[in-house]
């Protein structure tokens, strides 16, 4: 895993919930775990990974993910054995 990705796995894992982690990070980490992500209606998108399919709303205007997206991708990973 780069650092890049190592970096926003420990953003996703940080206490209190961390409110400025770019979604293009996380779609970047997704990939590198294996992920398939498409584009869904409008600004969602449909992550397939540990043979689950999610959809995330893609945030806009601002960049960053809300807190309750970072909980989910959290409790998602932490559930399929991923931890920084």
């Amino acid at each position: 895993m780069k650092a890049k990705h190592r970096k926003t796995l420990h953003l996703l894992f940080q206490r209190p919930v961390s409110g400025n982690i770019r979604w293009t990070d996380i779609e970047a980490l997704f990939t590198d775990l294996g992920a398939t992500i498409s584009q869904a209606e409008g600004s969602r998108v449909c992550v397939r990974l540990f043979g689950d399919r999610r959809v995330f709303h893609r945030p806009h205007p601002s960049p960053d993910a809300d807190k309750g997206a970072v909980a989910s991708v959290r409790n998602w990973l932490e559930a399929n054995g991923v931890k920084p």
